[in-house]
């Protein structure tokens, strides 16, 4: 869980710097990259937990 928050906090910084400083567009490009992936490798984790047998 630590790493999906660290990896969606450097996107939005990422996508703030690409956003609001001139010439870096390619960082918005890398923070919306990142954004996705997390949202993959998130999804990807909650998936497995949920087919895991409850314990008693």
């Amino acid at each position: 869980m630590a790493i999906f928050l660290f990896l969606l906090l450097v996107a939005v910084i990422l996508g703030l710097i690409g956003a609001v400083a001139e010439g870096l567009f390619y960082l918005l490009i890398i923070g919306i990259v990142l954004v996705v992936a997390d949202v993959i490798f998130g999804a990807a984790r909650w998936s497995q937990r949920s087919h895991r047998r409850p314990l008693r």
